[in-house]
């Protein structure tokens, strides 16, 4: 896929608000600093679509973007550390497992892990809701360039070990790397044909 255009469409903590519209939509989360605005800078070729900050904790609303004329890409709250209040860190996770239990368009989320880390319960925890409330999701392990291939491919292993003490399979998986552009064809490539599969199924 070919991403020819990424516009901003609007930002809030009101899922209600979200666009309207039959779209699909693909949300990116992870915990925060994972790497996650550098990551969608790198699949839509745009240097500051989302905002990059040494800050954990930075996004702090859902941040829709129109690629393409034609998909949402969806930018979520990082889960876990971020410098805010509880009573504000309280409202994104609220929102958050709101945005994942009522919208319809959303098609697959992309859960963001640094691969430099042992697996976080956090992480685990966040993968098992979502399996458990029957939601898509995909592993982008992020930060590839940090690693040399064969810890890589040790890190991966580890984290399947980890993942099928509770899963019954491996869930999807890509390895990126935002400064040297690794694995942004393939995860485009993978959402192209999910939306390809959705417009053969609705004519």
């Amino acid at each position: 896929m070919l991403i020819k255009s990424a516009e901003f469409v609007m930002s809030n903590s009101d899922v209600a608000k979200c666009p309207k519209g039959t779209l699909p939509e693909y949300a990116f989360i992870g915990r925060s600093n994972v790497g996650k605005s550098s990551l969608i800078n790198m699949l839509t070729n745009r240097k500051s679509l989302a905002k990059t900050s040494g800050r954990p904790g930075k996004t702090q609303l859902i941040n829709h973007f129109l690629i393409n004329k034609n998909w949402h890409l969806v930018d979520l709250p990082g889960y876990g550390y971020a410098r805010v209040s509880k009573s504000s860190k309280k409202t994104f996770q609220k929102f958050i497992t709101q945005y994942f239990s009522f919208r319809q368009q959303l098609v697959t989320a992309f859960v963001l892990v640094d691969i430099r880390h042992t697996p976080q319960p956090i992480d685990l925890e966040f993968m098992q809701w979502l399996g458990e409330n029957g939601i898509p999701f995909s592993i982008i392990f992020t930060k590839a360039d940090k690693l040399k291939p064969n810890a890589i491919n040790n890190h991966i292993e580890a984290y399947k070990n980890i993942l099928l003490e509770t899963w019954e399979e491996m869930p999807n998986h890509f390895i990126t790397s935002s400064s040297k552009n690794t694995g942004k064809e393939e995860v485009l490539h993978y959402i192209d044909n999910l939306n390809t599969n959705i417009n053969s199924s609705s004519n």
